[in-house]
């Protein structure tokens, strides 16, 4: 990403103060993803402030680099109620 993102930002002991946010660095699950900058030698995330949190009940949304889920029968997972909806749609 342009190496200009964070103009203006602030580093403090919470972490990146940038545009009345304070982000912290990213997780190790992180690596690879697409909306990573980077800030005097650490790395930060340009979507969501706190990328740790995203990553605590399965995968982010966020990330670019992860997958969709596929299941055994070689379908990608879809929300269930998702999928009652369009069911209902196509009706």
């Amino acid at each position: 990403m342009a190496s200009n993102y964070f103009e203006g930002a602030v580093k403090t002991e919470e972490g990146l103060q940038f545009k009345g946010f304070t982000l912290q660095t990213i997780a190790d699950k992180c690596n690879g993803c697409d909306r990573i900058a980077e800030f005097e030698g650490e790395k930060y995330c340009m979507s969501y402030p706190e990328p740790a949190r995203k990553w605590a009940h399965g995968a982010c949304n966020f990330a670019t680099h992860v997958k969709a889920s596929v299941d055994k029968a070689g379908k990608v997972k879809i929300n269930p109620l998702k999928a009652s909806k369009r069911a209902a749609r196509n009706r």
